[in-house]
């Protein structure tokens, strides 16, 4: 178990050392095992933040984002956080003024996580694969840029069905409706 645990560990410092040695506006830590995010990384990825513009953290075992996690890596624009252990975002999400696509599918959402309705730039929701029953229809109705929104997989209620065009200027992916048992 314990040299699982070193190649995960040497694994993610080789992903951070390519970033940072190639100057990439890219960070793949999907896949990687992590429960949390390291406190290290922000150390050693001190120089590059700025131009960090996207991060996949897909397929691991995060239970939680750190507003710290959030506000060092401010510029991103694309964030994969699909197949984890996610029940909420951190306030500060808000403050991702240039995020354009977020994948929060297949983690532990029960609620849409609404601080993603007051980000100016998001096109991109995909949260298939969750327990969301509500939508604040009203909000993203509002979101001037959003043009995708996949709830597939999700226990939405009928009102989130009765969102067409022109109602919303988005695509919204649901899954069938189960018919309804004969009795």
């Amino acid at each position: 178990m314990h040299r699982r645990m070193g190649e995960a560990v040497a694994r993610v410092a080789r992903k951070v050392n390519e970033t940072v040695e190639n100057k990439k506006d890219s960070l793949d830590l999907a896949n990687c095992k992590l429960m949390t995010f390291p406190v290290g990384i922000y150390k050693a990825m001190r120089s590059v933040t700025e131009g960090i513009h996207r991060i996949s953290l897909a397929n691991n075992e995060l239970k939680s984002i750190t507003s710290r996690f959030v506000t060092t890596f401010s510029q991103l624009r694309e964030l994969n956080l699909a197949g984890n252990y996610l029940h909420r975002l951190p306030e500060e999400i808000t403050s991702l003024r240039h995020l354009r696509a977020i994948d929060l599918s297949r983690n532990r959402f029960r609620r849409f996580p609404e601080p993603l309705a007051t980000i100016p730039a998001l096109e991109t929701i995909d949260l298939q694969e969750n327990e969301i029953a509500e939508v604040p229809t009203d909000k993203l109705a509002s979101m001037a840029l959003l043009r995708s929104l996949n709830l597939q997989a999700n226990p939405v209620g009928p009102e989130v069905r009765l969102l067409v065009r022109p109602l919303v200027p988005f695509d919204l992916l649901l899954s069938p409706e189960e018919p309804i048992p004969k009795a």
